[in-house]
């Protein structure tokens, strides 16, 4: 946030995260088409970078940058940043198929395009499979098809829901849906798969991963040749008998 008179730490801990909720709401309604899947706020002593992470950078830039710079103007003027105090940077989602916020969007759109909700869900939970993921969830509830408010559930694959792991491999997103009929809500759970490399999923292995080595070859002892009895010794052996 904009420079403020020293405060205690309660303070400047809710006052972050007053300002973190109403920007990613705020992206969120702005760049929902455009694939907004999340934003992180790095503050440096000379400025502060928001980055917004998307699945389409092109479209959050705009023709030559215009977007991006309305963005940061609007940003600036709302939380009171001094002049060329704040800049806004886009990056690009290497996996979309591993990113809940987009696929929410995606569900989102075609739910409103007024494709079948089956065949909607079915669809997102197969390009979401196709593409690595180790499982997936998908909650839709509302007035689906009948006066009558129900919840459906699609899901497919492994998904954990506890632990230090979920933290890390379970990537979650909430989305209404404002239909003719009433607003829907859509959730979306997506369990990412390991990557050691730490670019399509967590570089962290689950605990309870077993790696089964393959048997070493046996190699067998080295043995001298057996000691032979020359028959010299052996009839000298006889003699002082």
């Amino acid at each position: 946030m904009a420079q403020q008179a020293q405060i205690s730490k309660k303070r400047k801990f809710v006052a972050d995260g007053v300002f973190n909720a109403e920007l990613n709401e705020f992206l969120g309604r702005t760049l929902g088409e455009d694939g907004y899947a999340g934003v992180e706020v790095r503050v440096t002593p000379i400025r502060t970078e928001i980055i917004i992470r998307a699945t389409r950078t092109r479209e959050v830039l705009g023709e030559k940058g215009r977007r991006i710079r309305e963005l940061t103007a609007l940003v600036q003027k709302r939380f009171g940043f001094p002049e060329n105090s704040v800049e806004l940077f886009a990056e690009r989602v290497e996996n979309r198929a591993s990113c809940a916020m987009a696929q929410c969007e995606s569900l989102r759109y075609k739910l409103l395009g007024g494709l079948a909700v089956r065949r909607a869900c079915y669809g997102v939970l197969r390009f979401i499979m196709e593409n690595g993921a180790t499982g997936v969830e998908v909650i839709i509830s509302g007035k689906l098809r009948a006066q009558r408010a129900k919840a459906m559930k699609f899901k497919q694959g492994y998904l954990i829901s506890t632990g230090e792991p979920k933290k890390h491999y379970i990537s979650e997103a909430v989305r209404h849906v404002l239909m003719r009929q009433g607003v829907l809500g859509i959730k979306v759970k997506i369990m990412m798969s390991h990557d050691p490399e730490g670019k399509m999923g967590p570089k962290m292995q689950m605990p309870d991963k077993i790696t089964v080595h393959e048997p070493k070859e046996e190699v067998p002892p080295m043995m001298g040749p057996p000691e032979q009895e020359s028959y010299a010794e052996y009839n000298n052996e006889e003699a002082t008998a």
